[in-house]
């Protein structure tokens, strides 16, 4: 017996005639056909599925979210999401055939499905209930929720979906890459073989289609064994318009589903003066899914061979779980083969190496404990062999442990400390142990305001050198109120104490009297007041706000006989201008009442643009200033200070903070940056100066300068794909450049290619000059590759110039 259910042709109608059919909501109008319309139904939702998870797992490239040049590192294809089967799937063809003595089902002509955002289109589509094959033949396109095109001139799988081929498969993904094979087949479930098959992530030329790519890989054939979750490629070739420049007759690569696995990692080719050619080929080792090595032996052809490796391990320890990493470099040195230059070269005859680890484990939801630790054999290795940028002048370990919750903080943190320069001696070199930190914050208001308990304990120790233990105590306390008419008025007040043990301080401070121990203690209580006027307009929200604050505490307090270790620095700027401890760390005490007082001004435009201006200047109320000079705050009164931080629109930003002399007016410092894009142009630049700097040089010497700098960078789009790109740090004050670079780069929807030439004009005992040129490449979803010839190993990137990038600035 043979039954035809016929129907006009219906592009685009939902009917209950169509839900019959299928054994949707009204399927129970046709019992004696339902069982066979729901397989078909479920047989037609599986089989786009499958073929759907077939070809994703083989085109996947690795699932780590990664940055590059194309944008974040995506899935070629997008792993098709779970199927809700509560939902109809919808049919429309012109000729709907039951056979039911071969117990077949065929819908022919113009077939449309449609299923939870799927859609599937062919000439027939035909399910065979004996043989349990489902095939569609005929110009078979599967359009994905993702927007993925998947074409193919016949398509035939097992119901269980083990089994099956396709012919003249083409795919084309949301991003217009490009995969095709003359023949996929599928065997037992695990084995899927590709045949004839190309890639490419390039578009196809608008005014010529037929011409080829810029760039695709072609394979004779391809398999993907989903068990092994691996790769293999046979006859593989890499062409490059259309002509091929690479073949290799076989190779394997990872599929999506292996998050790791033990293989060659990229190469790295470099030149330098002092090492030669140098290559890396590294061999990662999957070991466990909770640790792995990668060994990386450097091969230099002057100085021979750098042993490295790297040991990474996820773990778990008792009640703590996280992961450390280890990682060293070690070579035989033969002395001999050192520059001429290195003055103790034959001192560094045999081993010499270095130890990095790191690592960070959680104890609990509140608790974690780490260490960052770098050790070396002598304070050259790392930067000689290029480890290490070339302007590292310090090198600081550290290990911790943590507890922070919603109101405390406690850190216990020990650190080793030690110069790298020519004129760092003994001294600099230093052990904490420990530092700790804790801060508490009541939970409820107390005197309507909020309490604060700080606590700062520090054991400092040095082979040379003053030695010093000091435990610091304090207590802060502050409450805003704002009135009826808009004045904010903020009371505050803190109580600190300090005990300090220190020793041989007259070894490093020879002007600081050499006592045993020291105690101080500091009050403190102030106002602070706030009146902000507002006004609105048609183009945004303007905000003029008077600020005022009066600072109480006493006139003197110990300071002579405690060495300074962590209140060295100090840059007087709006920043800290309302700060009620200008001083940076705990060794030194503001000391004197004080009054700050500042105008800020801020404009909201409705448009989304942003600027904030602020005038301020410091008032020294007593006698004496803890400032040294040249600080901006020696004086009773200070010099005055301004900040403009401006951002009109997407396209320019400027931050500029200034500080000028309270007498003349002159620059006694700037710092600035900005940042504009427009149109094909995008820059940087950063503006920096300081007047009568006290510095110490290179071999140790006190000196005065005015450091006097300006960096930029920019990129020009010159035509379709091609920009040009550059940066210069040019020093003012003594009329030379420091450093420059200069660049071509092509980027298009698939390749990238840069070439840039860089020099690096320090004039340093531990810096050489260097010139050098890098090319570097880079293919959409595969990677890329570098090559330099360079006398160091600076980049752009490593001397920080500041080049940006078209790309990303207007984003």
């Amino acid at each position: 017996m043979r039954t035809a259910l016929r129907s006009g042709r219906r592009r685009g109608l939902r009917t209950t005639r169509d839900l019959e059919l299928l054994g949707g909501p009204t399927a129970e109008r046709a019992v004696p056909a339902m069982p066979v319309r729901a397989s078909l139904r479920q047989r037609l939702t599986r089989g786009v599925v499958a073929l759907l998870a077939a070809i994703t797992v083989l085109v996947l490239p690795a699932t780590a979210q990664q940055t590059t040049t194309f944008g974040p590192k995506t899935p070629i294809l997008q792993t098709p999401k779970p199927l809700d089967q509560t939902k109809p799937m919808l049919l429309n063809a012109d000729e709907l055939v039951y056979d039911s003595a071969r117990s077949r089902v065929t819908a022919r002509g113009n077939v449309e499905i449609y299923y939870n955002n799927y859609a599937v289109f062919a000439d027939e589509v035909v399910y065979d209930q004996r043989s349990g094959r489902l095939e569609a033949r005929g110009n078979v396109r599967i359009k994905t929720p993702n927007e993925e095109v998947i074409s193919a001139d016949k398509y035939e799988f097992s119901d269980d979906f083990r089994d099956g081929f396709i012919e003249g498969l083409r795919i084309v993904t949301r991003e217009d890459a490009r995969i095709s094979a003359q023949k996929a087949t599928r065997v037992d479930g695990q084995t899927t073989v590709f045949e004839n098959g190309f890639f490419t992530p390039c578009k196809p030329c608008k005014n010529d289609p037929t011409k080829p790519p810029l760039w695709q890989i072609k394979a004779n054939k391809i398999t993907h064994a989903a068990a092994e979750s691996t790769i293999y490629y046979e006859g593989a070739s890499f062409e490059l318009f259309g002509t091929t420049i690479a073949y290799l007759p076989y190779f394997w690569s990872p599929d999506s589903a292996a998050k790791r696995k033990s293989g060659f990692l990229s190469p790295e080719v470099t030149r330098s003066t002092d090492l030669g050619f140098t290559s890396r080929l590294p061999y990662y080792f999957a070991l466990a899914p909770n640790y792995d090595f990668t060994f990386d032996p450097i091969v230099t052809t002057k100085q021979g061979i750098v042993w490295s490796g790297e040991w990474r391990h996820r773990t778990t320890i008792g009640p703590a779980n996280g992961e450390y990493n280890v990682k060293f470099w070690g070579i035989d040195q033969q002395a001999s083969n050192l520059p001429d230059t290195i003055a103790n070269r034959f001192d560094l005859e045999g081993w010499r190496g270095s130890i990095e680890t790191h690592g960070r484990f959680k104890l609990s939801s509140w608790w974690s404990f780490g260490w960052d630790v770098t050790a070396e054999s002598d304070d050259t290795f790392r930067r000689f062999y290029k480890i290490d940028g070339a302007l590292r002048t310090d090198r600081v370990s550290d290990v911790y442990l943590v507890g922070l919750s919603e109101r405390n903080y406690l850190g216990i943190y020990g650190y080793h400390c030690g110069g790298l320069l020519p004129s760092d001696t003994s001294n600099a070199t230093s052990v904490v142990h420990p530092l700790i930190d804790y801060n508490w914050l009541a939970g409820t208001p107390v005197l309507g305001g909020e309490l604060k308990f700080n606590a700062n304990v520090v054991s400092l120790s040095r082979d040379d050198g003053a030695d010093m233990n000091r435990v610091i105590t304090e207590g802060r306390w502050r409450r805003q109120v704002i009135d009826r008419i808009g004045q904010v008025w903020t009371p505050f007040a803190s109580v600190r104490g300090d005990l300090y043990q220190v020793s041989d301080t007259t070894v490093t401070n020879p002007g600081l009297e050499d006592k045993n121990t020291i105690w101080r203690g500091m009050a403190t209580a102030g106002l602070q007041y706030q009146y902000p006027f507002v006004a609105h307009t048609a183009a945004g929200a303007f905000v003029l706000e008077p600020i005022a604050q009066l600072i109480f505490r006493p006139d003197t307090v110990e300071q002579k006989g405690i060495p300074n270790e962590d209140a060295k620095s100090l840059v007087f700027n709006d920043a800290i201008l309302f700060g009620i401890d200008k001083f940076s760390g705990f060794d030194r005490i503001e000391t004197g009442s004080r009054f700050n007082a500042g105008l800020q001004t801020t404009f909201q435009s409705n448009a989304g643009g942003y600027a904030r201006l602020l005038l301020g200047q410091s008032y020294q109320l007593s006698s004496n200033t803890p400032f040294a000079v040249g600080t901006g705050l020696d004086d009773k009164r200070s010099d005055y200070v301004a900040g403009l931080y401006l951002e009109p629109n997407r396209f320019f930003r400027i931050i500029g903070q200034a500080r000028l002399d309270q007498e003349s007016l002159e620059t006694n410092r700037i710092d600035a940056a900005s940042l504009v894009t427009w149109g094909p142009v995008a820059t940087t630049l950063s503006y920096a100066y300081q007047r009568d700097l006290l510095t110490v040089d290179a071999v140790g010497n006190h000196i005065v300068t005015s450091p006097h700098e300006i960096m930029a960078g920019g990129q020009i789009k010159l035509a379709d794909y091609w920009y040009l790109i550059g940066g210069i740090r040019y020093d003012i004050a003594n009329e030379r450049r420091l450093q420059d670079a200069i660049g071509l780069k092509y980027l298009d929807d698939c390749f990238m290619l840069t070439g840039i030439y860089t020099e690096t004009l320090y004039e340093d005992p531990t810096i050489a000059k260097d010139r050098s040129f890098m090319v570097r490449f880079e293919l959409k979803h595969l990677g890329g590759f570098g090559q330099k010839s360079t006398n160091s190993a600076l980049t752009p990137t490593a001397m920080n110039l500041p080049i940006p990038d078209l790309n990303t600035t207007t984003k």
